[in-house]
């Protein structure tokens, strides 16, 4: 049997996994930047942290919309209980950003100390369960795994010269 595809793909390599290293990094440098503005009281990080922050909220939407794509267009993909956990997790991880971002712009730096650096550790922490999840779509289920083998020339040492 082959492996469930990918449905949003580009030459057969699926997006989602394209996406996803970004809302990632900004999520983790929005961590970063909160507790260095904790640490500092600089407002360049409480700045930083929601540029960062909207960064990574635009870049999650994205990376959501192809693995949204995926869930609808496979039903093997859909018949996976981890797939449902990573989505929800991803979900309830966005919404705490959206929420953390939005106090951010009304509240300007007072909402970082302690609201936003607490939303930001307990998204990071849902990160880390739906990365797992992720990995488990991938590296178990081979969810978007190529079915074709390429033939690779075997590694031959150098010759020597001397």
């Amino acid at each position: 049997m082959t492996n469930p595809r990918s449905t949003a793909s580009i030459a057969g390599h699926p997006i989602h996994p394209m996406l996803v290293a970004f809302p990632i990094a900004f999520f983790v440098a929005t961590l970063a930047c909160d507790i260095t503005f904790w640490r500092t009281h600089d407002p360049y990080w409480a700045t930083t942290a929601q540029w960062v922050l909207g960064a990574g909220l635009v870049m999650a939407a994205l990376a959501a919309l192809a693995g949204a794509v995926d869930v609808l267009g496979e039903p093997r993909i859909r018949a996976l209980r981890d797939v449902w956990w990573h989505a929800g997790g991803n979900v309830l991880m966005v919404v705490i950003q959206l929420v953390s971002w939005y106090l951010r712009f009304t509240e300007g730096p007072a909402a970082i100390v302690p609201t936003g650096l607490i939303l930001s550790v307990v998204a990071v922490g849902i990160m880390l369960f739906t990365g797992w999840k992720g990995w488990q779509m991938v590296y178990r289920h081979h969810v978007g795994v190529s079915d074709e083998h390429e033939d690779v020339p075997a590694y031959r040492e150098p010759r020597r010269t001397t």
